[in-house]
């Protein structure tokens, strides 16, 4: 590898002084070192990654030597600072800096290797390694193992490769012996946001709001449900006839789903909502045109005052991104409970308690719901409480918690307008069975929510916040609501670019006395200004 400029001080050569890693490919945490996790860990080596390895020399490397110069690099870098990263956040790093590297010279996004000769040769390389020894192994190490390995087969079969075509097999090997597969450089892609397994031979992607194909395959069934089995394992659960429908989380936190046969009945079906690794504000989302800087400024205030604030949207709006946008907005030394189905916020602040359902076990027992959860998060004494997504009877409990001293309390609902998220919500606060004149139970609604956020996945693939709306109180038995900004639709497009507006309906806010009271009076008229 040529030679970079010293970075932090050291340059890269100085690994061969440090101490030796432990046996999960990891050095030992010492005295006074500070656990890191894997986010803080890629942004801070990210800059150094990238002036240190060029892709199109490095990509050229045998896969097993440019693993274990980069586990190596982590190391020192980590060490210097007294960091410290868990092995297996650690092997996870080495396989992204890894991938982007490959993907970038045009290598882990290619598996145009012959797909006929692979289960033959995977076959042969499993007689000839301990699988279980294999997953011990730091993914540089087994590289190298694998590739001398392979290339005794490929002789063997008289089959002759290129360096590329090599790497390839091997790169292919190594994801299906320790990460899911085909699936490996997809999920290294920060383009792509969801992945969708239909089968062995379709898969999706949702890049940019729009859904395509790629040419990423499996080679049967037998391999989806293999990859399958070691997601699910990894979560302590199991995918099989008995139990065919499982939701799980990656390590990274991307949120799974699998569906297998023979409730699926066209075979195996992995479906994967990324894990953002950049935590994204209202500013950022504002310069990418999903709402203007003034609903921007106002949702600020808002989340600020403590409002309790519901987003509205369809599957796949972008309603839990909101939400983590929203929640930049809390102060430091407020105690923030969140309750999520698959834990997927990236709240910032330092004082966060982070709840999780479960599903029942095998025989229909243990399934602790949303419910039970928001009735124990009241007793935990928080500040706010934050709800992944308002779908049944936990409804009740929420408002009540809004309207008993928890404001400012975030959470979502699937709904298409204001008005509707309304009205679902009056049937989930039914579920509970708790039967309520309809007149109190829309006064406790409008008593409890301040705010609906409504946005939307519009048919050019932005997403958009369409309206906000704030809930005035009650007229009659109606609940009064006062649209503050809207997003106009204008005729025609540009270039399959909705071409529209965000307009200031020019409405003052109800809560500009609330906005005052916390200082943010100035702020809140200089959001509402035309």
């Amino acid at each position: 590898m040529a030679a970079r400029p010293a970075v932090f001080g050291r340059r890269l050569s100085a690994v061969a002084s440090q101490p030796e890693p432990d046996a999960g490919g990891s050095l030992l945490p010492r005295i006074g070192q500070q656990r890191i996790g894997m986010d803080a860990a890629e942004a801070l080596l990210q800059p150094l990654v990238a002036l240190q390895f060029d892709p199109a020399k490095d990509g050229q490397r045998a896969r097993g030597d440019l693993a274990a110069t980069l586990e190596r690099l982590i190391d020192m870098q980590l060490a210097d600072r007294s960091l410290w990263i868990e092995p297996a956040h650690r092997r996870d790093l080495v396989s992204h800096f890894l991938n982007r590297i490959l993907t970038a010279h045009g290598v882990a996004g290619n598996t145009a290797f012959p797909a006929r000769m692979l289960p033959r040769i995977h076959a042969m390389v499993m007689t000839r390694i301990d699988g279980a020894a294999a997953a011990r192994m730091n993914r540089g190490e087994l590289a190298r193992r694998l590739t001398a390995v392979v290339n005794d087969i490929l002789i063997e079969l008289g089959v002759q490769l290129n360096a590329e075509e090599s790497r390839r097999l091997v790169t292919t090997l190594l994801d299906d012996m320790l990460g899911l597969g085909p699936l490996e450089p997809l999920l290294a892609d920060d383009s792509i946001n969801d992945i969708m397994v239909n089968g062995p031979d379709a898969i999706f992607v949702e890049r940019a709001g729009r859904l395509e194909r790629v040419a990423t395959r499996f080679r049967d069934n037998d391999h989806v449900m293999a990859i399958a089995a070691r997601i699910v394992a990894k979560v302590g659960r199991r995918i099989d006839e008995s139990s065919p429908l499982v939701d799980a989380r990656l390590l990274d936190g991307s949120r799974v789903n699998i569906i297998i046969p023979p409730l699926a009945i066209d075979g195996p079906t992995i479906s994967i909502r990324k894990f953002a690794r950049r935590a994204i504000d209202l500013d950022t989302m504002a310069r990418q045109g999903n709402l203007s800087m003034a609903m921007a400024g106002l949702l600020k205030v808002a989340a600020a005052a403590r409002l309790n604030i519901l987003v509205s949207g369809g599957t796949g709006s972008g309603k839990t991104t909101l939400l983590n946008a929203l929640s930049n907005n809390i102060s430091d030394d407020e105690r923030i409970v969140t309750i999520e189905d698959a834990a997927e916020l990236q709240l910032q602040q330092p004082h966060v308690v982070r709840l999780e359902t479960r599903p029942a076990n095998l025989e229909g027992r243990g399934e602790i719901g949303t419910r039970e959860l928001l009735q124990n998060a009241l007793r935990m004494r928080p500040d706010r409480i934050i709800l992944g997504e308002i779908r049944g009877s936990e409804a009740l409990d929420m408002l009540q918690a809004m309207n008993t001293g928890h404001d400012g309390s975030l959470g979502t609902i699937h709904a298409n307008r204001p008005r509707e998220a309304l009205t679902r919500l009056e049937n989930m606060v039914g579920m509970a069975g708790v039967h309520l004149p309809l007149l109190a139970l829309r006064t406790q609604i409008a008593a409890s929510v301040n705010l609906i956020v409504q946005i939307a996945r519009m048919r050019d693939g932005v997403r958009r916040i369409t309206s906000i709306t704030e809930i005035m109180g009650m007229e009659g038995d109606i609940i009064v609501l006062n649209e503050l900004f809207a997003f106009a639709v204008a005729d025609g497009d540009q270039g399959g670019h909705i071409n529209g507006v965000f307009r200031n309906l020019g409405l003052r806010p109800g809560f500009s006395a609330r906005a005052a009271y916390f200082g943010l009076g100035e702020a809140l008229a200089a959001a509402m200004a035309p």
